[in-house]
């Protein structure tokens, strides 16, 4: 079988690489004979994969990108479900930056919900158990089309965070007023956010499938996704990348994150659930983490940080991750994403996320590790 796999070269401060490297890792991993791996590549259509790996080496005070693709088209359009709550965190820390009144730590909560929280343990929710509740939070905050703004002013693009997720007011335009806690005994209630209009994309495989379950029943034809969520691998790793090597961009291009918060952020995004105090029986360590050990609820190795997030709806599975083996040192990054909706219909909860879809993705990560573990820098 012949894969098409491009090769991307990034340039970064100044630095080159190679056009043509010697060796594509990404092929090989792709051509492993696991049978997690071959059952997907013998059925590419049937699941829309889109892989990135993005190889990392120093040179002197530079950091150099080379990413590997398999299929990765921006104009091909797959769901992002819970990945487009890594934006919306980003773009809430900055946000706060921008009010001398709210820290990470203030207390607020959404006019007409009971429930009280912080920034700060909002963002956590969002990585340790990819919290719904958590991200709509932070959106009433911003509204989308600040959280858009925001990502393509750093060029994180292209990206259309649309709605919020699992909720009856997913797509209103509205944002509900929060209400901060300024000291024990002051509130403070924001304005309610008018956002753009939800406006239908015109995409490939922006309409998917033969059928969906709407009302409780049986719909016949097509989903269509166009006025859902679009956050492609392209900004995906984009965003990756600016947050955990800000340095080797320039610096309109870096997010405004103080020294505290990214390093907030960057606990949140590799600390396992049980660590937080989640039942561990219910929240193993790879809940939320699919590559590498997605397929197992063993421990995660201590000198193995995995920084993602992922995101698994409608019968998409998604991660956008870096990886880093203190102990080996070697780092590295993958984006991938799948479809693992073999009846075709969709919103019918009928998927093969654990038989199929994490077990791909968990094995495509072990098998660049292995590489990367060889590999002479």
């Amino acid at each position: 079988m012949r894969f098409k796999i491009a090769v991307v070269c990034s340039l970064i401060l100044g630095t080159s690489c190679s056009k043509n490297p010697p060796d594509n890792p990404l092929t090989e991993a792709l051509s492993s004979e696991n049978n997690k791996i071959r059952r997907v590549m013998d059925n590419l259509d049937e699941h829309e994969i889109q892989v990135r790996y993005t190889r990392i080496d120093r040179k002197n005070d530079s950091i150099i990108f080379t990413d590997f693709d398999f299929q990765v088209d921006k104009n091909n359009y797959f769901y992002p479900a819970s990945t487009v709550k890594f934006p919306a965190a980003v773009a809430a820390l900055e946000k706060l930056n921008t009010i001398d009144s709210l820290s990470m730590d203030t207390r607020f909560f959404v006019e007409g919900d009971s429930v009280e929280t912080t920034f700060a343990k909002a963002i956590s929710e969002i990585f340790a158990v990819s919290d719904n509740a958590a991200n709509n939070r932070l959106i009433e905050f911003l509204g989308q089309d600040e959280v858009n703004d925001r990502m393509k002013k750093r060029g994180v693009s292209p990206i259309r965070i649309a709605h919020r997720l699992s909720t009856e007011n997913a797509e209103d335009v509205t944002t509900k007023p929060l209400v901060f806690y300024l000291n024990d005994s002051t509130t403070y209630l924001s304005e309610s956010i008018i956002n753009s209009p939800i406006r239908p994309m015109e995409l490939k495989g922006i309409k998917k499938g033969q059928g969906y379950i709407a009302d409780e029943s049986l719909q016949t034809g097509a989903f269509d996704f166009s006025l859902k969520n679009y956050y492609p691998i392209d900004a995906q790793t984009a965003l990756l990348k600016r947050i955990i090597f800000p340095e080797a961009f320039p610096k309109d291009q870096r997010f405004n994150l103080s020294v505290e918060q990214r390093t907030y952020l960057l606990e949140a995004m590799h600390t396992l659930p049980p660590q937080l105090g989640y039942d561990p029986e219910e929240f193993y360590d790879s809940y939320v983490k699919f590559f590498m050990f997605g397929d197992t609820t063993d421990p995660i190795p201590d000198h193995i940080k995995i920084y993602n997030k992922v995101g698994y709806a409608y019968g998409t599975l998604t991660d956008c991750a870096y990886i880093k083996d203190t102990k080996n040192d070697i780092d590295f990054m993958i984006t991938a994403t799948i479809l693992v909706n073999s009846n075709g219909i969709f919103n019918d909860n009928t998927y093969e996320y654990d038989e199929v879809g994490i077990p791909f993705l968990a094995q495509l990560g072990k098998e660049l590790y292995e590489l990367e573990l060889s590999r002479k820098r």
